[in-house]
């Protein structure tokens, strides 16, 4: 069923009005951690049980905070790609209650742009 605007404005449906189910909460991090291997990858586990990945070049950085990272409000995924004397690098970051499933989705992402040289 469709709604007729009486004026300027938009229409729209009562299917499109109703509540959706979205997902929440952190998941399951090792979606994220499985993505990466021995051979091009470290791991580390601290003292306070975060875990930082890099690549064996150095350029690469994703960090898990799962109690939130020192420092920041809430912080708990970073992820950061160093740049070239060119082209500058970025960097992502993702709250604790972000799904790994997200987080997973955007390294896969990042790891699918990076090629050996």
């Amino acid at each position: 069923m469709t709604v007729a605007p009486g004026g300027p404005g938009f229409s729209t449906t009562i299917e499109a009005l109703r509540l959706r189910e979205w997902q929440l909460g952190p998941g399951q991090p090792t979606l994220v951690m499985d993505q990466f291997s021995a051979e091009d990858f470290h791991l580390i586990v601290d003292d306070r049980a975060d875990v930082h990945v890099s690549s064996k070049d150095g350029r690469f950085y994703l960090g898990w905070f799962p109690l939130g990272r020192p420092g920041t409000d809430g912080e708990g995924w970073t992820i950061a790609v160093t740049g070239t004397a060119k082209v500058p690098g970025y960097h992502l970051s993702f709250d604790t209650e972000t799904p790994a499933d997200i987080v997973a989705a955007a390294v896969a992402r990042v790891l699918e742009t990076s090629r050996r040289v």
